[in-house]
């Protein structure tokens, strides 16, 4: 939680900004318009604080402002007149209206101090007086001085709850000092740091991945070869839509690889296999599943097994749809009626749908009327000659909930003519909300 409100935050002092300004005139010894951030650490209220500050040049004059104020002990940061641009590529923005530079004011500018996550705002910024951390004894040891980086608060986090990151910087490891995977091997095994100070000339010349450096001790394997074997890794990941690490554990994914490359199998081809296998439910704990003699073979076999049973799958997942629809028709039927020349009906099935939409070529039959009507949102009748019942003369679509008529539409979507339009709006749509209220409250018992 912060600490520190932003009354608490103060102006920059005039020593700090001579640092800031002698810094930057050696970076940008010419003018230069486009923003640059510095940083400098104060103690607040015993808090290690990290101040943010804009630096930009307009009309040959420097301006400078704070931006940002990250607390050590905290969750969250103060911001002020700084945006994210997410979407340009350009990294922070910062208003300038206060200091006359920009003619109109951004909407994130109003001067005021507001709160955001500590992990946002907070741009690359070189810090101008990090002698600041000597006040905190338990810094005493932490090497922040041979820290090259500028997320000088992340590291003293991480001090504090690894102190082994000392280790990592005062053997040169500095690239590597804010990985918790290899903090947490250093503190827990000696033999591990003993294999760094070992290894650490050949680490620094390759710079290698952490996880090609944690796997080559514990695997017992040199680093190159770990190296081209995370690598691989990386590279599978990318090109597998499903990637195979999450069949494959550790070292045995090597095992995947020299096989790929002896049957010269491409990882999509190999993730559809084990994907067929998985979802047949063979043992794919046995090697003669995982590593086959003829891999097409047996990959063509179990994809045509898989899709016959997905098949089968499919079909009962249709029939139980085919049933809820009927059920939901049955349930409604009561709302049908006629007037002895004209009568309406309700679908009782998707492919009385289907039919109905190529004989009067409207769009009934597509598969969204099917899924409302399965969900009890719009209902189809169709409104027929009473002496000709199968023939197709117009359809409805029924809202449940708003109790109207969305649509009614002949062939090629013609409206219905006045006798009919009388009858499906002034007679058959009453009798269906009175009979909808009937049925909700089970008034009317339905013959199964």
């Amino acid at each position: 939680l912060i600490m520190i409100t932003e009354k608490d935050i103060r102006p920059i002092p005039k020593y700090i900004l001579k640092k800031i300004l002698n810094k930057d005139s050696k970076l940008y010894p010419t003018p230069y318009g486009y923003v640059r951030f510095y940083a400098y650490l104060a103690c607040w209220k015993r808090e290690l604080v990290k101040v943010t500050v804009a630096v930009k040049h307009h009309n040959r004059k420097w301006y400078c402002k704070q931006v940002a104020v990250h607390l050590l002990h905290s969750e969250q940061c103060f911001v002020k007149d700084m945006k994210y641009c997410y979407l340009t590529g350009m990294g922070f923005r910062v208003g300038w209206y206060a200091e006359g530079i920009n003619k109109m004011r951004k909407w994130y500018e109003d001067g005021k101090w507001y709160t955001a996550k500590d992990s946002a705002y907070d741009p690359y910024a070189l810090v101008v007086n990090l002698n600041v951390i000597d006040e905190f004894p338990q810094f005493k040891y932490s090497a922040y001085k041979q820290y090259n980086g500028v997320k000088i608060l992340q590291y003293l986090r991480l001090y504090e709850r690894f102190p082994q990151i000392e280790f990592l910087v005062k053997f040169n490891f500095k690239e590597y000092a804010t990985s918790i995977q290899l903090l947490r091997l250093i503190g827990i095994d000696k033999h591990f740091r003993k294999w760094l100070c070992k290894n650490r000339d050949e680490i620094l010349k390759h710079k290698y991945y952490c996880a090609t450096i944690i796997h080559a001790y514990k695997w017992n394997w040199s680093l190159e070869e770990t190296q081209a074997f995370e690598s691989r890794k990386k590279e599978m990941i990318q090109q597998s839509s499903q990637p195979l690490t999450t069949y494959f554990k550790g070292k045995e994914l090597a095992k995947l690889f020299n096989y790929i490359d002896e049957k010269k199998i491409d990882y999509n081809s190999y993730n559809d296999y084990l994907d067929a296998c998985l979802k047949l439910e063979l043992d794919m704990s046995k090697k003669k599943n995982l590593f086959l003699h003829d891999f097409f073979h047996w990959h063509d076999i179990r994809l045509d097994e898989y899709a016959s049973k997905k098949t089968m799958l499919d079909e009962k997942e249709r029939q139980k749809f085919l049933q809820r629809f009927a059920g939901i028709a049955q349930k409604y039927s009561p709302m049908q009626n006629s007037n002895g020349k004209i009568s309406v009906f309700i679908a009782k099935s998707p492919n009385e749908l289907v039919e109905e939409g190529k004989i009067l070529g409207h769009c009934v039959g597509g598969g969204t009327y099917e899924q409302r009507f399965a969900r009890q949102e719009s209902l189809i009748f169709f409104v027929r000659n009473a002496k000709k019942p199968d023939t197709p003369l117009f359809t409805i679509e029924y809202s449940i909930k708003q109790k109207v008529i969305l649509q009614c539409y002949g062939l090629n979507h013609k409206r219905p003519q006045k006798d009919i339009e009388d009858y499906v709006y002034n007679q058959w749509l009453p009798y269906a909300n009175k009979t909808l209220n009937m049925v909700r409250n089970k008034k009317i018992k339905i013959a199964a």
